[in-house]
């Protein structure tokens, strides 16, 4: 049973990381394994509103209200810049900080002035995340999010957290990343996003035309209704607990890819595996068949996903991409330290 909490921690943004890193278990830790609980995202959230609008500080109630109205919004902008849940929250913490400082008499667009800021927070991380990248040990996948059915809802939403497309907007330049994001998810105006990435309002374009151009040539093709997409959810996970191949092949588009991210700490494929005849030989036969192993569907990033149980504890999350009605994705994470987010649902919105 998952517990929704929502991705509005609390204003400075505690609600998916420890201050001590040995108490969250480490590099090679598994917090679950060890029954270490993540900090409570809603209790941090009052507890900081309380203390940020109180008589003694100098935050006023109303600038904390004004934050906590766009937390969600702003962890959302972050973490689709930065495909890390981790580092997002950090972002908004620092978000947080810099807005108590700020003279709000001269602001005119609360919205667009805190995403700016946002902005701003998420690409200086994102250039120290590429650097993190470059010693990681075996392929990365971007940071999970257990999501309300909600998301799903919101197609341009779901499609924009989506992992597939989250592995698309990695192979863009920072701030293209950033300009593309603002522009096409949320509809920020040139001028707004300029002063966020530090360009003029014309090399904004220039930047937002190529990075569309970019995507568009990379992204995944259109998603089918919901209803397709239950069924191949539920057809998938039949196939893979009873591990026939004949199922599997049925289910998996020909070009169908997948990718697993263990961290160096979990066992996970070394290099993508392309194909549904050597996708369904994994799945049939792989290393991970056992049969302690329980598959429960969930909602991953807005889209369809199992979250796998070894032992009762959370082993990682199976996502796939449904095109067609056929998985054309299957995104295997199981690095311990990507998987605080989905053992209670992040509220995400735009």
């Amino acid at each position: 049973m998952t517990e929704r909490r929502g991705g509005d921690a609390n204003p400075v943004g505690c609600g998916g990381r420890y201050a001590d890193p040995a108490e969250r278990g480490g590099r090679y830790g598994d917090p679950a394994e060890r029954g270490i609980r993540y900090a409570d995202p809603a209790e941090a959230t009052e507890r900081a509103a309380r203390s940020a609008a109180s008589p003694d500080s100098a935050v006023s109630h109303e600038a904390t209200e004004v934050f906590l109205a766009h937390r969600s919004l702003l962890f959302t902008v972050a973490y689709e810049i930065l495909g890390s849940a981790a580092d997002a929250e950090d972002v908004v913490q620092e978000t947080w900080l810099k807005w108590t400082a700020v003279d709000r008499t001269a602001v005119r667009k609360e919205r667009a002035y805190l995403v700016q800021i946002a902005t701003r927070q998420a690409l200086d991380r994102l250039r120290a995340l590429g650097r993190r990248k470059e010693t990681y040990v075996g392929p990365w996948l971007p940071e999970p999010l257990l999501t309300a059915p909600d998301v799903a809802e919101d197609v341009e939403l779901a499609d924009s957290v989506s992992l597939a497309m989250l592995l698309v907007l990695e192979t863009l330049a920072p701030v293209e990343r950033a300009v593309f994001v603002l522009r096409e998810v949320f509809d920020l105006g040139y001028d707004e996003i300029a002063g966020a990435v530090g360009r003029t309002p014309a090399a904004t374009r220039q930047l937002a035309y190529r990075a569309r151009s970019h995507v568009a040539a990379r992204r995944p093709r259109g998603a089918v209704t919901a209803a397709r997409t239950r069924a191949a959810l539920h057809a998938f996970q039949r196939a893979v607990e009873t591990g026939e191949l004949q199922d599997l092949l049925d289910i998996l588009a020909p070009d169908v890819v997948a990718l697993s991210d263990g961290g160096g700490v979990r066992h996970a494929l070394p290099r993508p595996v392309v194909g549904a005849a050597d996708v369904a030989r994994l799945l049939a036969q792989g290393w991970w068949q056992r049969e302690e192993r329980t598959l429960e569907p969930v909602q991953i990033n807005g889209g369809p996903a199992l979250l796998v149980r070894i032992d009762g504890q959370i082993d990682g999350v199976l996502a796939v991409r449904v095109e067609d009605g056929l998985v054309t994705g299957a995104y295997h994470i199981r690095n311990p330290d990507k998987l605080s987010h989905v053992t209670y649902e992040t509220a995400l919105s735009r």
